[in-house]
């Protein structure tokens, strides 16, 4: 082992984030000659512990670990993920759906939307949605995975992600952390040693007056950022004035109404409620502005808008959404909650933790820490939440809700510089450009554009090399070959007992 290789890595804080570095971290580095990896934790610390819904990232990042599929959702009791359904966005009683995969087929060398336009010009009403297999599947309780063996078949570009038990999650990533060396120590950390000469973390000190050295430290203490910003100052970027959602009231609840692959964001009179149905039980919680909504009015409103009986109190969270100016200050890098804050809307929470994962590995330090490197780092940190931010707030900004003053001012909102373009190019010609690498593709910003009524201005010209008719030919076949190989789909559920799970019933409602 080189002389100035990282030696001790002590991660602070468990929960999803701190057993998702753990995991991965022995998993990768786990050989390493020398290399200790020591998570610390409090069991008198709850988590947060509400992000349950992911992106179909996760599916990768469970690969890289070498889970096997099935024993994950059995453990996790998780259910699948196609889509995102919002309810009453755009207007009271209008839904659609963002979709994981792709809409139609991309005919002469250009996105399949520009077709979808044209037939739009040409009196063709049907929605976006129904190009969508993740749509018509998800909505019927359908689920499949993906078959690229199959490229002329809707499957093959069907994108899916997870819905589970967040607590279980990192229950099983601790599991395999511990069988790969890691090592956790009980304990609530009351003091932070810093060296006198580099300013860096030298050690944290137990309440039992234990001490727990480190080369390189992991903040996964959530919110609070005892680390980062406790000891290291990074400073927060503070973007309330585009995201106006400041707390969250969480509740769990017996299984009712149905169990569709989907997450469902409902949108309320100060903010947006989550339904996330799994196996033996449904997340629900209800994000709000506490400018405009008091915290008792906000779980009342939760409360009454449940599937199933409530299986907890209610529990409320404060956040301030934004970022870490810095996610990685001397020896301590920042992950999860303790980097930033955007709210769920999207399910992205879980996907930051593993990006920024990812990230560490690519630029695992040598205990001289290059500040070029910790420099690069942090911007793609903050390019991250940037990319995210402006996804979230064309949800609240593109809009036509006028029936409370929370709604008032986000349709109001000055849109973010990267936004307003991306809002200008569409509204001009029906054009999406995804900015290098970001998170999300042309497809996810397609879909809440036109889902949020945002409406394109023309077509690219390319779409006229087919003559109308042809056009509308080809839609209808598109459509129906979605429809059909939808409805030949499994009951999510049905597949869900195929692997050994036993999901709990949910009852339909008419």
């Amino acid at each position: 082992m080189r002389p100035d290789a990282i030696r001790r890595v002590v991660i602070v804080g468990g929960g999803t984030a701190g057993w998702m570095a753990a995991a991965a971290i022995t998993r990768v580095l786990g050989e390493m000659p020398g290399l200790s990896i020591e998570l610390v934790e409090s069991e008198e610390i709850g988590t947060v512990g509400v992000g349950e819904a992911t992106i179909p990232q996760i599916v990768l990042f469970n690969k890289m670990l070498g889970i096997d599929e099935a024993e994950f959702v059995r453990e996790t009791r998780a259910t699948y993920k196609l889509g995102i359904e919002f309810v009453d966005w755009l207007r009271p009683g209008h839904r659609y759906v963002h979709p994981f995969g792709f809409y139609g087929l991309d005919m002469k060398g250009i996105e399949f939307h520009h077709f979808w336009l044209k037939g739009r010009e040409l009196g063709d009403p049907t929605p976006l949605d129904a190009y969508s297999l993740g749509i018509v599947g998800g909505l019927q309780g359908r689920f499949a995975h993906p078959r690229p063996d199959q490229p002329s078949s809707p499957l093959s570009k069907l994108g899916y992600a997870f819905q589970f038990d967040a607590g279980l999650y990192a229950r099983f990533l601790r599991r395999l952390a511990e069988a790969n060396g890691a090592t956790r120590t009980e304990g609530r950390i009351v003091d932070v040693e810093r060296d006198g000469e580099t300013g860096h973390v030298a050690a944290v000190v137990l309440q039992s007056g234990a001490r727990i050295e480190g080369d390189l430290f992991l903040d996964c203490s959530g919110f609070r950022g005892l680390l980062i910003e406790g000891a290291m100052a990074a400073g927060f970027e503070d973007w309330t004035q585009w995201l106006p959602c400041d707390r969250a009231v969480a509740v769990p609840c017996a299984n009712g109404g149905d169990r569709q692959p989907l997450t469902r964001s409902t949108a309320r009179g100060a903010g947006w409620q989550w339904r996330i149905p799994l196996q033996h039980r449904i997340g629900n919680g209800y994000v709000y502005s506490s400018v405009h909504l008091s915290d008792d009015e906000a779980a009342a409103t939760l409360l009454a808008n449940l599937d199933g009986a409530p299986l907890a109190d209610p529990r409320l969270l404060r956040f301030t959404a934004g970022h870490r100016r810095r996610a990685w200050v001397g020896n301590v890098v920042a992950l999860g909650l303790a980097g930033g804050f955007l709210e769920p809307l999207e399910s992205t929470s879980i996907h930051l933790v593993q990006s920024a994962i990812a990230r560490l590995l690519t630029y695992w330090p040598t205990r001289r820490f290059d500040q070029l490197e910790i420099d690069r780092f942090n911007a793609a940190h903050v390019s991250d939440y940037l990319e995210i931010r402006d996804f979230l707030v064309l949800h609240y900004k593109a809009t036509e809700r006028d029936d409370t003053p929370f709604w008032d001012y986000c349709r109001a909102l000055e849109p973010p510089p990267g936004l307003a373009s991306k809002l200008a190019i569409f509204g001009a010609n029906g054009r999406i450009f995804r900015e290098g690498n970001e998170l999300f593709t042309e497809t996810s910003w397609l879909s809440v554009m036109v889902g949020q009524g945002v409406e394109a201005g023309g077509y690219h010209p390319a779409a006229d090399l087919l003559s109308d008719a042809e056009t509308l030919t080809r839609l209808e076949h598109i459509r129906q070959v979605i429809a059909d190989t939808a409805s030949l789909l499994p009951h999510q559920d049905d597949h869900l007992r195929q692997i050994g799970c036993d999901p709990r019933p949910s009852l339909v409602v008419a």
